[in-house]
């Protein structure tokens, strides 16, 4: 075969916990897709610890193409850490990232590689809500970006999705990382290379229900500040010193009371008093800890996953 005949090469990288019933039609939308594409393809699975055989039916579809490989996590991971998984055993020209619950629209494949075939390293998506979207699904998703901008040091366009493509290069480059707590948008928006964002319309949720609570969703804003920011800490340290320049104001008051002899007493303001700042110092050292925390848990090095199985290398 002619060097000019050689093809490139795109792997899809598909985390999935109980997505049986959305693999099928996943596949062949996927298929038809690279049907008029001139690439070869590869999909990795990664089996995020189902249990509704969605492991047993990636099985079998592998045992029927050379293309379709998996690798089956010992325990739920969690979706970044299992995006991480697929992403370290990458080695095409380009990886796609995308979910397993139709959501992430395959149609969209061809506009991602466009891009990347115009000199991006990195394309990611911005994603517009169907019209079906619960009113608190887009308040708390607007909420969640209006935190991440405000208080880390990144900055995401509202929408931001984990459907992305990026080039080999920045592939190897984001294996190395090592840290913790991976956030995945922000730590590849903060890498740099060349960016670029497309929109797209989330479609409908195949089957079964959102694995994205909004306690997860607390909890990967969380990451994401921490991850990108101390601004928190400086947050805590002038409400420290606010409330420190605010106690002096009762200095006067209280050498007025000694001199007159006048003293009011009150259990209901004491209390409020006491429990405010209680409060208060409270969510100060909370700040804190997450951040020893998360030094903590990075002291380990830990894996970010451990494998129980796969067809891959």
């Amino acid at each position: 075969m002619l060097l000019s005949e050689v093809r490139k090469t795109i792997s899809i990288v598909i985390p999935v916990c109980n997505e049986r019933g959305n693999l099928p039609l996943l596949m062949e939308e996927i298929k038809s897709v690279f049907s008029e594409l001139p690439y070869d393809y590869s999909l990795i699975f990664v089996e995020d610890s189902s249990s509704d055989g969605t492991l047993e039916y990636i099985k079998d579809c592998a045992e029927k193409a050379n293309n379709i490989f998996y690798v089956a996590l010992t325990k739920s991971f969690g979706h970044q850490n299992a995006l991480k998984a697929g992403l370290d055993r990458s080695t095409a020209d380009a990886a796609i990232m995308m979910d397993g619950d139709l959501q992430h629209p395959p149609a969209l494949i061809p506009s991602l590689i466009k891009e990347w075939e115009n000199g991006n390293d990195i394309v990611y998506t911005i994603r517009n809500d169907h019209k079906e979207i619960s009113k608190l699904k887009k308040l708390t998703s607007n909420l969640f970006y209006e935190v991440i901008n405000n208080l880390s040091e990144i900055e995401l366009e509202p929408g931001t999705a984990d459907f992305r493509l990026m080039s080999k290069k920045v592939v190897e480059v984001f294996s190395q990382f090592t840290e913790a707590d991976i956030f995945m948008r922000g730590m590849i928006k903060w890498m740099g290379f060349q960016q670029i964002g497309i929109e797209y319309t989330a479609a409908n949720r195949g089957s079964g229900i959102s694995k994205y609570t909004v306690k997860k969703m607390m909890r990967l804003a969380l990451q994401g500040i921490t991850s990108f920011s101390t601004k928190p800490l400086y947050i805590a340290a002038y409400l420290g010193l606010f409330f420190s320049v605010l106690s002096i104001l009762y200095i006067p008051y209280i050498l007025i009371s000694l001199v007159t002899g006048h003293y009011v007493s009150g259990w209901a303001s004491m209390i409020a008093t006491i429990a405010f700042f209680g409060g208060l110092q409270l969510m100060i050292l909370g700040i804190i800890g997450i951040y020893l925390g998360k030094l903590f848990m990075q002291s380990k090095h830990r894996p970010h996953y451990i494998v129980k199985e796969s067809n891959l290398l």
